[in-house]
């Protein structure tokens, strides 16, 4: 179990029936302001605290000992790399073109002893640091080296560049060294070349591994200073030899050093390509190497921009970081992919040119598809347009729908069908305009195929078995071309794909595919195939358990099926995976024995009798608390994504009072420290789950449109849509320091007794006024029969 920061939960009284005063009325003057970058930077929340411009190709941040790159409780960079995922769970994430800077002198016997090649190992000349005066905003980073005599190093970004500030304390010649055979820690280099160009410019590839296993990919970058250099040399797994112009060869030590004569300070533009070199020198050219400061400002002016399509008004200063933050990390990714001039590194292995538009790369869509990209669609749609043109894009190139997309390759992460309900939530929120039948032709494809053996996609492995059983089968051994494979964790694979048919067919039945919709529409329900009315567990009856070829129930060798085991279930077990069925709750219920015995399973999953008592304790010590520990759970993890959606099955099955109750439990995992992201944060996804949470409204069941209600956090909320409409959100007394119902809603000053709004209602800027109170059996709203949204794949 990881400790957590209790500082924002410790006040959260339980006992209160009265609702206590909103701490603080007046929002920040600036949302950039409330953003602490820090946040997510320790226990495996793998977030990086430098600059990035939003959706930046490039990131500046600094490197440690951690394979996210930074790691607060650290003592020492190793450097500052020039590109960084935020809040991946695999080990290849960057760090690349590392630069730091130095002082001392470089030569054989010197203090940089060119004749030992450790000399030039990261990890050897690693600069200590101190956290006094650290600033991580958006945009723009600050810290203090303590070696080397002293410097403050300061980092910004634009879309396609970063650019690092080294202010030396000590008088004197000074270096920068630029490490291109090392990135981050777990990161295989397994290629680099470096060249001096001019007295100003340096540039050169790196040829790393992809993530989670992925093949090698090169990128090319480029680097100017605003100063001349009067020495450099170039290092190789040899070790150091002063005046060489270049060095390149395959994995091992490389890098180049610069030497400016008088220090002082030095400011280094670096841009980065997938394309060429000369995409490199292009992105570079269009960057424009500017001061510091022009370009900072510039990208805090981009950040402004995107942060103030939310205000909030109400809540601690603690609350409005966490959302702020929240909400920057949930607009950096994904992260563009083609250059100043339109071309983009295809999944064809072709270049291509992107023309009014913006390509985008590194999609996590197992994850994201559950809450970021609703947030996209919903704030900027002018991007999320560009998103689902690039995932058709990658289908037309390289022939399938992708998984886990990463420099314009298909690695396979993860499994199930993540691509269609991304895609057809794309679609409903009207991100799919003109490509409509595109999409879907694309879709059922993927939906009903499988690639062919020659295709680096692995799509739907599991297809010929779920076509034709309605199961995939679990067989740990099936073959694979990437990290993960459908049948390797066929029962949790069977709920994802009836999912994503379900989202399907909303989509086919409003494009008048009607028979396509009913044939999908009853997929949507083959999770019924996998539910074992015989097993048992904790006192409940039946619970969805693998088939394997031939339709027979899964036995482990060792003993009878758990439902609490791993066989058969991706990072997750049937306890977490027994609700990703929202596509049918009636249908679930049923096989559940009823609403009230659902309820009761829900209760025990959220430990409920514990949370209403300390929602606190409850959340850090009864719900699974460590980011990987994925098995024998049967309770809630708030840290992975298979039942992210779970808090408001209560609200679809009749009690939305205890949706409220989860979620403000839920809420105190995040907090504003290093430590404050649940889990990975994977891309923004955990992010984007409590800017949602905390607004009070969820997008629960996948291409409907519908957002599932719970009890705001803050007193006013706005959010403030590219249309030019204000959608606004009331709950005056609203105080995240306390368990709150919802007792009541007004919509645009009608009573409701709706606990769901639709996408439709929001863009037309409505206003939602709910009342609030502290006592549960006073929160009897939205408990009728028809005040839960219907199920599209209900029987």
């Amino acid at each position: 179990m990881r400790s957590r920061v209790l500082a924002s939960a410790v006040a959260l009284a339980v006992t209160a029936t009265a609702l206590t005063p909103v701490a603080a009325e007046a929002r920040p003057a600036d949302p950039l302001d409330a953003v602490n970058t820090f946040i997510g930077t320790q226990d495996e929340g793998n977030t990086f605290p430098g600059a990035s411009a939003p959706f930046g190709m490039v990131q500046s941040s600094p490197i440690t000992t951690h394979y996210a790159g930074y790691l607060y409780t650290d003592t020492a960079i190793r450097g500052f790399g020039h590109f960084f995922l935020s809040g991946a769970g695999c080990w290849e994430q960057g760090g690349l073109v590392s630069m730091l800077p130095t002082t001392g002198a470089i030569g054989p016997g010197a203090a940089f002893d060119t004749s030992k090649p450790a000399t030039f190992d990261q990890a050897k000349y690693a600069a200590p640091y101190t956290h006094e005066g650290e600033v991580g905003k958006p945009g723009y980073y600050k810290v203090h080296l303590t070696g080397y005599g002293g410097i403050d190093v300061e980092t910004t970004a634009s879309t396609r560049s970063g650019v690092e500030r080294y202010s030396f304390d000590k008088s004197g010649p000074a270096n920068v060294f630029v490490n291109v055979g090392q990135a981050n820690a777990k990161e295989p280099v397994s290629g680099s070349s470096v060249r001096i160009v001019d007295d100003r410019t340096i540039a050169g590839t790196v040829e790393s591994q992809a993530f989670c296993g992925g093949k090698p990919y090169t990128t090319y970058f480029t680097t100017k200073f605003d100063q001349p250099f009067s020495s450099y040399g170039t290092w190789s797994p040899d070790g150091g030899t002063p005046g060489s112009r270049s060095a390149q060869g395959g994995a091992g030590l490389r890098g180049a050093w610069l030497t400016f004569p008088k220090g002082g300070q030095v400011t280094a533009t670096t841009s980065i390509s997938q394309v060429d070199a000369r995409g490199a020198d292009t992105n570079l050219a269009d960057s424009r190497v500017r001061p510091f400061d022009a370009v900072k400002n510039d990208v805090q002016r981009a950040w402004r921009r995107e942060l103030s399509s939310v205000d909030i008004t109400g809540g601690t200063p603690d609350d409005r970081t966490v959302f702020y933050t929240s909400l920057y990390h949930a607009f950096l990714q994904p992260l563009t992919a083609n250059d100043a001039d339109g071309r983009y590194y295809g999944f064809d292995k072709k270049i291509h040119r992107a023309i009014g538009w913006t390509y985008y790369d590194f999609f996590s869509l197992w994850d994201t598809y559950r809450s970021q990209n609703q947030l996209l669609a919903l704030l900027k749609p002018d991007r999320a347009r560009d998103v689902a043109k690039s995932i058709l894009a990658i289908h037309d190139q390289g022939g399938w729908l992708p998984r886990w997309a990463y420099a314009s390759q298909e690695t396979n992460t993860m499994t199930g069908d993540p691509v269609t309900p991304f895609l057809v939530d794309l679609w409903r929120f009207g991100a799919l305009s003109g490509d409509e039948m595109h999409a879907y032709q694309a879709l059922l494809q993927n939906s009903r195929e499988i690639p062919p053996a020659s295709s680096p996609f692995q799509g739907r492995s599991g297809n010929a078995s779920y076509q034709a059983d309605g199961f995939v089968q679990y067989d740990p051994n099936f073959p694979k071309k990437g990290q993960d494979t459908d049948p390797a964790h066929g029962a949790s694979a069977t709920l994802e794909y009836a999912l994503g048919d379900c989202s399907l067919s909303v989509m086919a039945s409003a494009l008048g595919r009607k028979q396509d919709a009913k044939q999908l529409a009853a997929k949507g329900r083959t999770y019924t195939t996998l539910w074992d009315p015989s097993v048992t567990d904790r006192g409940f009856t039946g619970y969805f358990r693998p088939k394997v070829t031939g339709g027979s129930w899964y036995t482990p060798a060792d003993g009878p099926y758990s439902p609490q085991g791993q066989d058969g279930f991706h990072e997750g077990t049937a306890w977490q995976y027994q609700w990703l069925v929202q596509q049918d709750v009636p249908g679930l219920v049923a096989k559940m024995g009823g609403a009230a015995n659902a309820g009761k399973r829900l209760d025990d999953f959220f430990a409920y009798d514990d949370l209403v008592k300390d929602p606190a304790k409850t959340a850090h010590e009864k719900w699974v608390v460590g980011p990987y520990d994925y098995y024998k759970q049967f309770r809630y993890n708030p840290n992975n994504e298979p039942d992210l959606h779970s808090p408001w099955m209560y609200t679809l099955t009749g009690q939305p009072w205890k949706t409220s109750a989860v979620v403000r439990a839920a809420h105190t995992l995040f907090t504003n420290a290093p430590n404050g992201v649940t889990g990975n944060d994977d891309l923004g996804t955990m992010s984007a789950w409590y800017v949602f949470s905390a607004l009070g409204l969820y997008p629960a069941v996948p291409g409907t449109g519908d957002f599932v209600l719970n009890a705001p956090r803050f007193a006013k909320s706005v959010l403030h849509l590219p249309n030019g409409r204000d959608f606004t959100v009331n709950a005056r007394g609203a105080s995240g320091a306390q368990l709150q119902y919802v007792s009541g809603l007004r919509v645009n000053g009608t009573a409701s007794d709706k606990t769901f709004v639709s996408l439709e209602q929001l863009r037309r800027g409505s206003t939602l006024d709910f009342s609030l109170t502290g006592d549960a059996p006073q929160a009897t709203w939205g408990t009728s029969r028809s005040s839960a949204p219907p199920s599209p794949c209900a029987g």
